[in-house]
């Protein structure tokens, strides 16, 4: 259970109402449809189902979805039903938003791997107990072919080209494959089974959400209202944070791991964290652009690594983060917690960073490797192929800036 999880569970995570509803339809929002009807709902005091759908592609969690996910807690908090889907069924076809290629599909076994991961992280932030979780499996697999037919005859062609992912891909001369086009239309259908009053996403999700009011318009039952959050720019400063890209921050990362990537973050992108993760205020982030121009950026950036760090972590970890980073970079010192195994006699490079848990497949192991980003006793080996022999006294590899693993021996 991290930090957050257990202020949830003490109750220590509750505001006023009144003070929710001020800024619920405005901080980190891009946009509200339809904002007038939708306020006036939430006026009543009427209770709604919200939306929220993850397709579970990779097996954890990241800052980026953490933005919506702050935002969907603060309708739990005023009483309002949240409706998880899990996309166990659109992971086979993979979300075409923001791609321009085609995202590879999971078999159905990693989809239910990763799936089981989520709901640990999800009730670090939301409260999982009080909400309604369905996976898409559950209707999709009684459909029959004249189901699929009725659902594709809701939608034009002319109407799914024009998301900029396809329009763009049809510029370019790549390819788009017609499973893909599908993809708005089952997640629109997610909606007319759920009854979901609100959907919830990111701002790259937009396309597939107003499919859900199409549908719904079609077959003559309420539209759902569509809450647009801002995207978490990624470590590049320059794309929406992905695990594909590699520029993420993941919730299940390491205290040290999640220190050490914030203080990699380009210096512009500060205000931003501050504002889209920590929850500050416009004025407060007018506060920290101001301070930026008269202080160390570092400085401000050791402080916002330390309090996003404590924020899943806890203060504990996070001043040790902070005390390890300082170490590591400053003082070429090693962590004073290092994870350690037991392991003896002889084994390959590639195969000992994936029995130390510092890769997470042989492949990545070997781009680690011949990318000169891993060390033995501080001796940079850049052959996967290398034979390593573990010494009585033991071993330290060291596989970027910040992750350290002492492999001892079981002969004492």
């Amino acid at each position: 259970m991290n930090q957050f999880s257990k202020k949830i569970q003490s109750g220590e995570v509750e505001l006023r109402s009144e003070v929710q509803l001020l800024g619920l339809l405005s901080n980190n929002i891009v946009e509200v449809i339809e904002k007038e009807a939708l306020q006036k709902k939430l006026e009543s005091g009427v209770k709604l189902r919200i939306k929220l759908g993850f397709d579970p592609t990779s097996p954890d969690l990241h800052l980026g979805h953490y933005v919506v996910l702050k935002k969907v807690r603060e309708f739990q908090d005023l009483g309002h039903k949240l409706i998880i889907i899990i996309g166990d069924f659109t992971a086979l076809i993979g979300d075409p938003s923001g791609r321009n290629k085609l995202r590879p599909a999971l078999s159905p076994k990693e989809i239910k791997k990763n799936a089981k991961t989520y709901f640990d992280q999800l009730s670090g932030i939301i409260n999982i107990k009080k909400a309604e979780i369905h996976y898409n499996s559950e209707w999709f697999k009684k459909f029959k072919m004249v189901d699929f037919l009725k659902l594709l005859s809701g939608f034009t062609v002319q109407r799914i080209l024009e998301r900029d992912d396809f329009s763009n891909r049809l510029k370019n001369g790549t390819e788009i494959y017609s499973h893909e086009l599908i993809y708005p239309m089952i997640q629109a259908y997610d909606s007319i089974v759920t009854k979901a009053d609100i959907e919830i996403g990111g701002t790259d999700q937009r396309f597939n959400m107003l499919a859900g009011r199409d549908l719904a318009r079609r077959n003559g039952v309420k539209e759902q209202d569509v809450i647009t959050c801002p995207l978490l720019v990624g470590l590049d400063g320059q794309k929406k944070m992905s695990k594909s890209l590699g520029n993420y921050i993941g919730l299940l990362d390491q205290s040290d791991q999640k220190f050490g990537k914030i203080m990699s973050l380009p210096d512009e992108l500060m205000a931003h964290y501050f504002e889209l993760v920590l929850g500050y205020s416009l004025d407060q982030k007018n506060e920290i652009l101001d301070r930026l121009k008269k202080e160390n950026p570092k400085d401000i950036k050791l402080e916002l690594a330390l309090k996003i760090t404590a924020l899943f972590d806890g203060l504990k970890k996070a001043e040790l983060a902070k005390e390890n980073f300082t170490n590591i970079f400053k003082l070429a010192l090693l962590p004073k917690e290092i994870k350690e195994i037991t392991l003896d006699g002889e084994h390959r490079l590639d195969d000992l960073l994936l029995s130390a848990g510092l890769a997470n497949s042989k492949s990545e192991a070997r781009r680690l490797i011949t990318q000169k980003g891993v060390s033995v006793d501080n001796l940079t080996v850049d052959t996967w192929s290398t034979i390593i022999t573990i010494p009585l006294k033991g071993i330290i590899i060291r596989v970027g800036k910040l992750k350290f693993v002492r492999i001892i021996s079981s002969v004492r």
